[in-house]
């Protein structure tokens, strides 16, 4: 059904809907088209409007719960009717007697005449809804009452349900008898019915709760789109839905209730799926009791039945959903097949449950795995002929599936596996499995074995380039296959070439190669093989290999020589860049290790692995320096400790990033620079900043860190700052503590940068240690657990300072294998 086609049938009633009650459903709207629009009217008009409005909504409102009390009442007599014609069975008696007697026994029980007519006909049928009825007197204790609804009984709702189910002239009002007599009690909101196509596809068939603008987008659901109701169909199983939004499965009114529950249901009768019944609730939805459970399977039966007979309210043609028992049609459609084809109709219990299905025809081309002939197969059941299709292939599965959704199926190389004398005979083949009115076509194609392997063949002597010959020397017949056509870019029709004249089409440089393969092969009878540049007629140049092996007679007579043409171009080139890269990489390596070598001897010239100490009264200074354990990851760590000419001491570290010759040269840049700005007498926070204007400005895109200090030997004061760089550790007495760490920006970072300046009075015994991160950095360890562990390690006395330099280095967390610079210094 089209959306023009369900809002033009909304407006107007019909014999279903005697008073419009559908176009009521689908709310005000139609009633604001009956007055002008409220932007064209003046204060006084819309005051008007407003209370015109009123009054239509009001009137319409009370028309259509006249209407819906009109169908309960007549859902309700239908219910009643039904009673009174058992009685009239069971009593021979009159319908008035019935009536008068269906009276007096509710009287009698003190229960309404609905509620006992619900009774009587549950006790009569004894079908799947009596059993929900009873079950839910049992679990209640005898009372047949809803939590939620005290004055409707569970048998009334789903009789009442039932009755006006098959009252009604289509699915639409079957839907709306169910939403209204059996769901809402239990708090849904919205349902709908979806008929399953034979492609797979799904049709709204009918639909309540839901606003026509929504159904008329849900109309259609072509095969493969993945919504609740498609889940319940593949799965064939009840589908239990939380939170729509949760959940993230596209279906009807989600808009609606996006945090609304969903139950799909499955449909069908006999193994036949018909459609889905899929309930929605406002609220998410939590595990349901059992009696609920049983009640919606209940409504779900009775889906299945009715849409076997009602047709559906869709465009849809609701005769594709109901198969004919003839396949008169598929048997003729089966003979005009090339390929084995069985034509399979469902086999049901006394219960009308599927239970196999029955092979009906098979065509003239039939292939049994088995060897067995068609009077053998035609007439017995699926899992008779075929015991093993239940198991690991699960064909049986595939085609009772393909019944009951109408999805096909196709396969291929699929096992299918036969028992020979209790033997079983598996073998591949292509599978096609389709539904046809009442009837199945199954389709196999038998894959042959011959044909399967030359099919490998050919597919290998593709990729791997690769054809085959064989030359006949006593006929002069030559037996090319068409990949080696291919080879020689040689048309078909102009026949192969013999190899006395494959030297023509050679490379004149591999002449003698092939004179000597020739020899070996045709005047000495022993394989041999050679490899030579073939020159194809468009123009194109192909490394070739080829390997003969000779035939002989039982007078070993050279008779016959065969073998195979190979095109290893793509080799030949892979060597070729292979030896230009080995020597390329050689030489690329011997540059680094020269790069290596002259970084090393840089940064040694410049900072010795030992230096003769400072002569400063009342001051130790000791430094170390550990280099990096290979040559290639030399950086740019770097240390200094001078005397200037105001007889403070500058103390410096830094880390120039990178390694290499690059980051040796920064590193010279930089502590150059450092000492000569350090004779001005600036403070360490200026002369940070004066060297970030050297690493941004002077060098070639040089970042560092550094920590630079300016120690005062008269009055032990050191003032500090750093750029970036972990901070000072002060060695007091058997503590050892960071010192609090100024702000400071690394070096090169910006044109221009600022740097706090902090400073420390050391007392006599202190140390204060600067170091470089190559003393703590760990790869799999945070920087802060690092020097925790430095910190630990600090702690408590040694000998002498140098002493407690070598034990921080010997007991070094580190694991990058990078530079490492320490400078130590203690008050005395």
């Amino acid at each position: 059904m089209t959306t023009s086609d369900t809002r033009s049938g909304a407006g107007a009633p019909d014999a279903a809907d005697p008073s419009g009650a559908v176009a009521n459903r689908a709310g005000s709207g139609a009633a604001k088209h009956l007055v002008p629009s409220a932007r064209t009217l003046s204060p006084e008009s819309r005051t008007e409007q407003d209370t015109t409005v009123g009054r239509l909504a009001a009137t319409v409102e009370r028309l259509r719960e006249e209407v819906r009390a009109a169908q309960a009442a007549a859902d309700g007599r239908a219910l009643i009717e039904l009673a009174k014609g058992v009685l009239i069975e069971r009593l021979r008696c009159g319908p008035a007697q019935a009536a008068r007697q269906l009276s007096e026994l509710a009287e009698q029980a003190g229960v309404a005449p609905l509620e006992l007519a619900a009774d009587i006909v549950n006790q009569a049928a004894r079908d799947h809804v009596a059993e929900v009825v009873d079950a839910f007197v049992r679990r209640t204790g005898g009372e047949a009452v809803p939590q939620d609804d005290a004055d409707v009984s569970v048998a009334v709702r789903l009789r009442t349900a039932e009755s006006a189910a098959l009252a009604a002239g289509d699915t639409q009002r079957m839907v709306e008898s169910l939403l209204e007599h059996a769901l809402v009690p239990l708090g849904a909101t919205g349902a709908a019915v979806w008929t399953a196509g034979p492609d797979g596809s799904l049709t709204l068939s009918g639909h309540a709760g839901f606003s026509l603008e929504e159904a008329g987008r849900w109309w259609y659901v072509p095969p493969g789109v993945a919504t609740v109701a498609r889940q319940a169909l593949d799965g064939r199983e009840t589908v239990w839905i939380t939170s729509l939004a949760d959940s993230g499965v596209p279906s009807i009114g989600r808009a609606e209730y996006p945090q609304g529950g969903r139950v799909a249901m499955p449909a069908g009768t006999g193994g036949r799926i018909h459609g889905v019944l899929e309930i929605c609730w406002p609220a998410p939805l939590g595990p349901q009791p059992q009696p609920v459970v049983r009640q919606l399977e209940a409504l779900a039966e009775l889906c299945a039945h009715t849409l076997e007979t009602l047709p559906a309210s869709s465009a849809y043609p609701s005769a594709v959903s109901r198969e004919l028992a003839d396949v008169s049609e598929l048997v003729d459609l089966s003979d005009g097949l090339y390929d084995p084809a069985l034509v399979l109709t469902p086999h049901l219990d006394a219960e009308g449950r599927l239970v196999d299905f029955r092979i009906r025809h098979i065509n003239h081309h039939f292939q049994d795995p088995a060897g067995r002939p068609r009077s053998a197969v035609t007439g017995a059941l699926l899992l008779e002929a075929y015991p093993m299709a239940a198991g690991e292939s699960d064909l049986f599965g595939k085609v009772e599936r393909v019944y009951a959704t109408g999805e096909p199926f196709r396969a291929r190389r699929t096992t299918l596996t036969a028992l020979v004398d209790q033997v079983p005979l598996a073998v591949f083949a292509d599978i096609s499995v389709s539904r046809h009115g009442g009837g199945i076509l199954l389709i196999w194609r038998i894959e042959d074995e011959t044909a399967r392997l030359a099919r490998l063949l050919q597919h290998a002597q593709r990729l791997g380039r690769v054809g085959g010959f064989e030359e006949d020397l006593t006929t002069g017949e030559i037996t090319w296959n068409g990949q080696l056509f291919s080879l020689y870019g040689r048309p078909q029709a102009e026949g192969p070439v013999s190899l006395q004249e494959l030297a023509s089409y050679a490379h004149p440089d591999d002449g003698v190669a092939i004179g000597r393969f020739l020899r070996a092969v045709l005047h000495n009878g022993r394989p041999d093989t050679v490899a030579f540049r073939l020159r194809r007629p468009d123009g194109v140049t192909r490394h070739i290999r080829v390997i003969a092996e000779p035939v002989l007679d039982t007078d070993d007579r050279l008779i016959a020589v065969r073998g195979a043409y190979q095109d290893i171009s793509s080799q030949h080139w892979t060597e070729v860049a292979l030896a230009a890269t080995r020597d390329q990489l050689a030489q690329t390596e011997q540059e680094a290790a020269e790069r290596n070598r002259l970084a090393l001897q840089l940064q040694h010239a410049i900072m010795p692995p030992t230096r003769s100490p400072l002569d400063v009264p009342g001051l130790d200074v000791a430094v170390r320096y550990r280099p990096a354990e290979s040559e290639s990851l030399v950086g740019g760590d770097w240390y200094d400790t001078v005397v200037l000419p105001s007889k403070h001491i500058l103390l410096c570290v830094g880390d120039v990033a990178g390694h290499g010759i690059e980051a040796a040269t920064g590193m010279v840049v930089l502590r150059n620079a450092l000492r000569g700005l350090a004779v001005t007498g600036a403070g360490p926070a200026q002369l940070l900043s004066w060297l970030n204007m050297v690493a941004h400005h002077l060098t070639e895109q040089v970042t560092a860190t550094a920590v630079c200090g300016v120690y005062d030997p008269a009055t032990r004061v050191l003032r500090w700052a750093r750029a970036g760089h972990l901070p000072p550790v002060l060695v007091r007495a058997e503590a050892a503590e960071p010192l609090p760490m100024p702000q400071g920006l690394l070096l090169g970072a910006l044109s221009e940068a600022e740097y706090e300046e902090c400073e420390v009075t050391l007392e006599p015994g202190d140390s204060l240690l600067m170091y470089t991160d190559g003393l703590v950095e760990r790869r799999d360890t945070a920087v802060q657990d690092s020097l925790t562990q430095l910190l630990t390690t600090a702690r408590g006395s040694a000998p002498s300072l140098g002493h407690r330099l070598d034990r921080l280095l010997t007991h070094s967390r580190s694991d990058t294998d990078d530079d490492t610079c320490l400078i130590g210094i203690h008050i005395e």
